[in-house]
């Protein structure tokens, strides 16, 4: 098994993705620097948060045109899973992985909280770990997290089964008041069409261990490496 994490100037996850990664494999992953041209040979790319290139002009819009991201494409479109969290979702859609945008927070405020999730699907890679609809609790850390698109391309991603995780209650109900950042329909991650990209703004990695306070994080990891290797 073999994972690569792309590391932007500005990157701050990348190293607790790694060691998430490295615990579920066995095995370090690439680090692979945005100036390289080529991504090596990986099963699993994970584009981690953080601040790529301090956020200049908006979250993710120059890191998305970086060298590397012109082969993170090539090889998402070819089939190879991509992972973006935080600011890698923001690099998903700027690149045109994923549709709509991630604006600022409703609150216009930077949020750094655990949140609740509820799963809307797990037929994926990403979430066989987890049951449907079960509600899980993951780490938010973000100032541009409020996910927005216009109507049809909701409507088309409700249609789809795209949407991965919602913001919600104790209950997974989805409320106002869960709501961290004033996301479309309450949308904390989405899929594209084949299901091998996914885009969240919460940070799995960050309770991906016992020794951080929990493990709801965990199981992204293991059922990936479990369903790649």
């Amino acid at each position: 098994m073999k994972a690569s994490v792309i590391v932007f100037p500005g990157s701050n996850c990348d190293r607790d993705v790694a060691v998430s990664l490295e615990a579920a494999m066995g095995n370090k992953p690439a680090m692979v620097w945005h100036r390289d041209s080529q991504v090596p040979d990986s099963d699993l790319i994970v584009l981690p948060g953080g601040f790529s290139y301090g956020d200049y002009l908006r979250s993710g819009a120059m890191a998305a045109h970086s060298p590397i991201m012109r082969d993170v494409i090539k090889k998402a479109k070819a089939g190879t899973p991509v992972l973006g969290i935080c600011n890698g979702f923001h690099l998903l859609t700027e690149s045109g992985l994923l549709p709509g945008v991630l604006m600022r927070n409703a609150s216009l405020k930077f949020v750094c909280k655990d949140v609740l999730l509820n799963v809307e699907r797990n037929d994926t890679d990403f979430a066989r770990g987890y049951a449907k609809h079960q509600v899980i609790r993951i780490p938010i850390a973000h100032h541009d997290g409020n996910y927005f698109a216009d109507e049809e391309t909701l409507d088309r991603l409700e249609g789809e089964n795209r949407i991965a995780f919602r913001y919600c209650d104790t209950s997974g109900a989805l409320t106002e008041t869960a709501n961290p950042n004033g996301s479309r329909r309450s949308i904390a991650g989405i899929y594209n069409e084949s299901g091998t990209v996914l885009g969240l703004m919460p940070h799995p990695e960050r309770l991906a261990d016992a020794a951080l306070g929990g493990t709801d994080g965990k199981p992204m990891f293991d059922t990936l490496i479990e369903a790649l290797h």
